[in-house]
């Protein structure tokens, strides 16, 4: 089993670190914007978005596709992207 290579491509990566990245790269304002939810528009904070990002499975798959456009468009550009 191990050094089994998983399809996943969150495998290993947290919701939190997946949020901080997320919130380096746009900022509250933008990521509002690009993930329409209210935990990023009315006083955002990672622990707050965090509660609510587990708890509702909709809003965790947005976020988690944003992330996963993010590193393609990364990796894609040889880490030197250009977002919007």
């Amino acid at each position: 089993m191990t050094g089994e290579n998983s399809k996943d491509p969150l495998h290993g990566i947290t919701l939190e670190c997946i949020l901080t990245e997320l919130h380096g790269k746009y900022g509250w304002e933008a990521l509002a914007e690009k993930v329409n939810i209210r935990c990023f528009k009315e006083n955002p904070s990672v622990m707050s978005s965090l509660k609510f990002l587990r708890k509702t499975p909709w809003a965790r798959a947005k976020v988690e596709r944003l992330y996963i456009r993010l590193m393609s468009r990364r990796s894609s550009k040889g880490g030197k992207e250009k977002i919007e």
